[in-house]
């Protein structure tokens, strides 16, 4: 491989910590991924342990590099992706994290938000952060840090403390504490920064009661993070891209043009449409995002959130044991022509959009003596598209009051998409056209890119495009009556698990 550049890619997700390395076609030459163990310490409350997630993000770089025999000579930039929202609070002094980090899913700050709602404080949130008031943002996790962790509100208040999300946290790590940075995707996922002034909102953090010098830098997602600590990889490596995950999705899927849509399957899912360098806000309770920024230029998006999609196969694995792999959902779903009526709900920590519903819990609905372990294994897997349709809808109403924005074909990545009976059903209740490209794990790939833009690799976001390539595609085939039964279906079981209209 000598001679030829590359870019590392480090992807620390909400289940695993992974590098891949990346050619300059953006085609990836080797790849180690680690496993990361979550902690629940009550229902609804899931926590990740930040030291973990940092060994195991220098291990995992580390294969991967000696893997693709590259130097650090050679690596042209490294691009950094992560779990949003998923929030740290560290000591300035020593690195050490305070408490366990909170992730994205947790639910422990509900009364929190429901108190911000009471006090008619949500529109202002959403009117200048674009998201609506819940405990999956940062900004109420931090609140809770800073009020449960001993001492620490005291020790903010004289600055001893560093907040990042996932990104911020390694990059602290990486350059050994010289830089307390993140990128504009990230900052906008705190509910602290006003995603139209591009800036911390010093009201949000008074109403939060979280000092502004808490929070880290922000900057473009193709930028100079500043370098690697020499003795971590043999020698220094510029650190110049950076993007949370469903962001860095999107650049990977090559979704630069308004109107072009991705969905990502991975624990959760997650469905952006590119708005262009208008923030759109929705009438359908999307939430309205920073895309990505480059070149001090913000192109937003409408964005739906699924808390469980490939979650709910992990939870037939590991709590119901109905399966021994994952993988295995595919031929059981293939195997049946309905699921017989069973209909899973899985809010296991609520309902992400368009309910956002906090309380919501999950449920196992039409379940008679003939049901068995393939029906609700396949409910497992149509409760994913049922989701999706629910954003798609809300989307499409949202891309009609725009006027000008048409849904035409949906871009899917992430682990779940090499399932092709779930593909298939997907394109067949969204009834549009559905687009596995050839490079399935976008996140990591979109990371690469941002980071080959800043450090030349590729010159412009159009040459990025043309490297996108469509591996397989999937149409509508179903009865469009049998798809509105179905879907008629599954918000009659929704309704049946929600708490708040």
């Amino acid at each position: 491989m000598s001679g030829r550049k590359f870019i590392l890619a480090l992807d620390q997700g909400t289940t695993s910590s992974r590098a891949i390395l990346f050619d300059d076609r953006g085609t990836p030459r080797a790849t180690a991924q680690r496993q990361l163990p979550q902690i629940f310490p009550r229902p609804g409350l899931v926590e990740h342990d930040a030291e973990q997630i940092w060994r195991d993000t220098v291990a995992m770089a580390r294969a991967a590099l000696s893997q693709g025999g590259a130097e650090p000579s050679q690596i042209g930039g490294i691009g950094v992706t992560n779990q949003r929202e998923t929030t740290v609070i560290w000591r300035r002094d020593t690195g050490k994290p305070i408490h366990n980090a909170i992730v994205w899913q947790d639910r422990r700050t509900a009364d929190h938000c429901q108190r911000l709602r009471r006090d008619g404080q949500d529109e202002l949130i959403r009117a200048r952060t674009g998201l609506i008031v819940d405990p999956y943002f940062s900004a109420t996790k931090i609140a809770w840090l800073l009020d449960h962790v001993e001492g620490a509100r005291e020790a903010a208040g004289r600055g001893e403390l560093a907040f990042g999300t996932m990104d911020c946290w390694l990059l602290w790590n990486l350059t050994d504490g010289k830089v307390h940075a993140t990128d504009a995707t990230n900052a906008a996922r705190t509910m602290l920064f006003d995603i139209h002034r591009q800036r911390w909102d010093e009201g949000l953090c008074k109403m939060f009661d979280i000092p502004i010098g808490l929070l880290p830098d922000v900057r473009d997602c193709a930028a100079d993070f500043g370098h690697t600590a020499g003795d971590l990889f043999g020698a220094p490596i510029a650190v110049t891209g950076m993007a949370g995950d469903q962001h860095a999705a999107l650049v990977g899927q090559a979704c630069f043009r308004p109107g072009m849509i991705k969905s990502t399957y991975g624990t959760g899912c997650f469905v952006m449409l590119n708005t262009g360098t208008r923030a759109v806000t929705s009438e359908n309770r999307m939430l309205t995002t920073v895309a990505y920024r480059l070149n001090g230029q913000t192109t937003y998006a409408l964005e739906g959130s699924i808390f469980i999609a490939g979650a709910a196969m992990q939870w037939l694995r590991d709590g119901l044991k109905l399966i021994d792999e994952a993988p295995e959902s595919e031929a059981l779903a293939a195997g049946l022509s309905s699921t017989g009526g069973v209909i899973m709900v899985p809010a296991f920590t609520g309902l992400g959009a368009p309910y956002w519903d906090a309380g919501a819990r999950g449920a196992i609905l039409g379940l008679t003596r003939d049901s068995g372990i393939a029906e609700i294994v396949r409910a497992g897997l149509e409760a994913v598209c049922y989701q999706s349709r629910d954003l798609l809808a809300a989307m499409q109403a949202d891309a009609r009051a725009v006027g000008d924005l048409t849904l035409d074909v949906l871009r899917v990545d992430g682990g779940m998409v090499d399932n092709n009976w779930l593909m298939q059903f997907l394109a067949d209740i969204l009834g549009l056209a559905v687009d596995r490209p050839s490079v399935t794990e976008t996140t990591a790939l979109g990371a690469a890119y941002l980071a080959g833009l800043q450090a030349g690799l590729f010159p412009s976001t159009g040459e990025v495009a043309g490297l996108w390539r469509r591996e397989a595609e999937f149409t509508p085939r179903m009865p469009a009556e049998l798809r509105e039964d179905l879907y008629d279906a599954w918000l009659a079981a929704v309704a049946r698990v929600r708490t708040v209209a």
